[in-house]
Formats: C-alpha cells, structure tokens, sequence
C-alpha cells in the first residue's frame, strides 16, 4: 500500500481545522480574476505573505485594499501559488466542505445514470466539482483516483474513508500523471491506497459494449471516459463504411463504429503493444470480428495507406495530448494540422472526419482554424457536422475554462 505525504504530526490539527493560517496579500489590479471566481492564483499575481505558512495550508486571499477574495489551500512548490476552494469568509476548508463536495459530485453522476454497478463514471472532475487537483474515477467495484495538488495529497487520510463510506469500492488505486507530482512537490507513488488490487482487467459496461481496464498501467486512470458519448455518436455516421481509426487504445471508436455504426471493416492502429492486446481482448469479449488492430506511429500509418492509394470512408483520429505546456502550441498546431491534412487524404468523398484533440492549451478556436487550413492546403471542402466536448460527467466551470479541454469534431469531406 502506498502512504501519502502527510502534514507533521505537529500541523494536523491546523490543517484538519480549516481555518486560514495565514494571509496572501495580491498586487494591484491583481485581484479581478479572483472576484470573479476562477481557483488557481499564479505566484505572479502575489505581492506578498503575511505569516508562515506551510505547504498545504489553509490561507486567505486578500486583495491589494484589504479586503477578502477567497480562501484556499497554499504551495509554495508551485506555479499555483494558492488553489480556492471557498469565497465564503465564514466556510472552512475542512472535513466537511470536501465530504460535502464529494457528496455532491457522486449525487450528480447518479442522476445521469451513471452509477450502474458494472459502469464507470468520473465521480469528482477537480475544479469543476469545487475540489481543486482531485480526480477520482469509478470503474465498476473499484476506484481510480488522480491527485494533482499538494493540497489534496495531504489530505488523502481524511478523503480515503470518505470515499469509501460514499461510493463502498472493493479498492482504491492512485495514478499519477507525468510530471505533476514534481510541479507540485508530491511524494506519491501510482498503487494501491486502500483495499485490494484486481487480480486482472476490470471489467466494465458502456452503451452496451464491455472493456476490460488495466487499473495498473492504462492510459490516464484506466480508461478515456471523457469520449463516452462521442464513441457512441461518431458511430452513427459510420454505416456501410471503411473506417481507419488511429490512436485506438483499447478500441472505444473501432468497436463502437463496427457494432453500433455498422462499418464494413475497421482498421485500428496504436504504437503501444499493451494497448492493442487490450483491444483484441475487448473486441473478442464483444464478439466483433471486423475490426483488424495492428501496430504503428499513425504518422507513418497515414502516410503508407496514401502512397498505396487506399481510400476510406471514415477517420477517426484521437491523438494523445499535443501540447502540455503553453509553450507547445504552435509546435502541437502543426502537428494536428499535418495528422488532419493526411486524414483528408485519405477520404472518398462525402467521407466522415472525426478529429479530437484534449490538449488544454489548445483551444476550440484555434482547432477549428487548423481545420481551416486543412480544408485550403487540401482543396477540399470541409462541413463541420458536430463541435461536441466531453461527456456530462466532466462538466466545465463557467469560471474556470481550463476545465474545458476535450475537443471532438465531426465533419464530413464533401468533394
């Protein structure tokens, strides 16, 4: 079992009260933002700190004039300096604000039907869901659980029990995502936090389709269930047609095009040897047979079905994400521009496009003019059908839009 970092022995009970410890004061013309509800304050917009506090603090915000902002959790380690969790000057960041929280989060997912006992579902979406660097995934009987804030480490021995009183799972693991863990000073190992591990894939139900989940070494935490519904929706331009799906997986688009969209064949490709043994493991769980998953960079896949002159009638591209920081973006841009332009190659005309990106820096705007571009460079007229995101249960703050970061686009090639 792996052990969170903690707060010593001798600040437990600070943190456990909730109360601030001490004040962030903001510099001038800083405090806007803040006002106006979004969670991350950046070390730039610090003027300075009154008192000691430690990492993982609870602290005030307080505006240049002296007046309250908010009230959050304080890192020293990291570019977000102090993380809102409440603009009530009188609610304390403790037990109950996050047992309340997570209350709250897992009601919401049950009224959309997503609390079926072999279903998975995203319980708790971090800023969305008013706990900021927390992610928990459901997959059937056991829960997968992202920490991306000190904060939140810090306080995994009081969410633990928590979790398990609300959602009663046979175990809880902990997935870490590359490079978090080091922005944000976390001392956190992926593993098993409570309970016990799979003795293999779990297995889980969606539109009537079942996957096995690697809970240990899967992608993210296991699964992309943000593409949930539109796996199911791209599927139903897909009838009668030849469908090329890239960056696979464990085989959400190919099995959903081939069953509920009634493709002709699907040709499935991954670079990762790991995930395209999950994916023939869920499509023989499924009893599809038309779908051929091999293995290959989806640049150089692309290129060799052109220079053989194949044609097909739909793509599906689902890439990793492109830009990590904002600093990638044009590179990312170009990247998704070359991948989409060598998609539409490849398409007959009338063919179906389905583009994703989830990269966060990368915005609608900006997909859809690299789509723009795409339709120019290729002399090809392009129908944007369908601008979709992720599914419900990865809602978007209207004041935190960083939490909008999926995009998926359906189009049709017409000529």
């Amino acid at each position: 079992m792996v052990e969170p970092s903690v707060a010593p022995d001798h600040r437990i009970a600070e943190v456990a009260s909730g109360l601030a410890v001490a004040r962030v004061i903001l510099r001038p013309r800083k405090a806007r933002p803040f006002y106006g509800r979004h969670p991350w304050v950046l070390d730039t917009a610090v003027a300075q700190v009154d008192g000691s506090p430690a990492d993982g603090d609870v602290v005030d915000l307080i505006a240049e004039n002296g007046k309250f902002v908010a009230r959050g959790v304080y890192n020293s380690q990291s570019r977000i300096r102090v993380r809102l969790m409440t603009w009530n000057p009188v609610q304390a960041v403790n037990d109950d604000l996050l047992r309340n929280r997570l209350r709250s989060a897992g009601s919401f997912r049950g009224s959309l039907g997503l609390d079926a006992p072999e279903g998975a579902a995203r319980l708790v979406f971090s800023e969305a869901d008013g706990l900021s660097g927390l992610i928990v995934d459901r997959y059937a009987q056991w829960l997968a659980i992202q920490v991306n804030a000190l904060g939140m480490a810090m306080r995994l021995p009081a969410l633990l029990p928590m979790l398990v009183e609300l959602t009663h799972p046979r175990g809880i693991v902990v997935r870490t995502e590359k490079g978090v863990p080091q922005s944000e000073g976390i001392e956190l190992r992926d593993g098993l936090l409570w309970g016990e591990l799979p003795d293999g894939p779990v297995f889980v139900e969606e539109h009537g389709l079942r996957y096995g989940i690697d809970l240990a070494e899967g992608q993210k935490t296991g699964f992309y269930l943000d593409q949930r519904d539109n796996r199911r929706v791209a599927a139903n331009y897909m009838h009668g047609r030849r469908v090329l799906d890239m960056f696979c997986y464990s085989g959400g688009f190919a099995l959903n095009a081939a069953k509920h969209g009634s493709a002709t064949d699907v040709h499935a490709y991954d670079s990762s040897a790991k995930a395209l043994a999950l994916a023939k493991a869920n499509a023989e769980l499924n009893g599809i047979a038309n779908v051929k998953f091999e293995q290959g960079d989806a640049f150089d896949v692309l290129d060799r079905h052109a220079q053989r002159g194949h044609k097909f009638g739909g793509v599906i591209l689902d890439p990793p994400k492109f830009a990590r920081k904002r600093q990638a973006v044009e590179e990312a841009m170009r990247a998704y521009h070359r991948l989409n332009r060598l998609a539409v190659d490849l398409l007959e005309p009338g063919g179906i496009l389905v583009s994703c990106s989830c990269s966060g820096h990368v915005t609608r705007e900006d997909f859809m003019y690299m789509l723009v571009g795409v339709a120019q460079q290729t002399k090809r007229d392009i129908q944007i059908l369908e601008q979709r995101g992720a599914a419900a249960d990865h809602p978007v703050s209207a004041t935190c839009l960083e939490t909008e970061y999926l995009k998926c686009f359906i189009c049709r090639v017409v000529s």
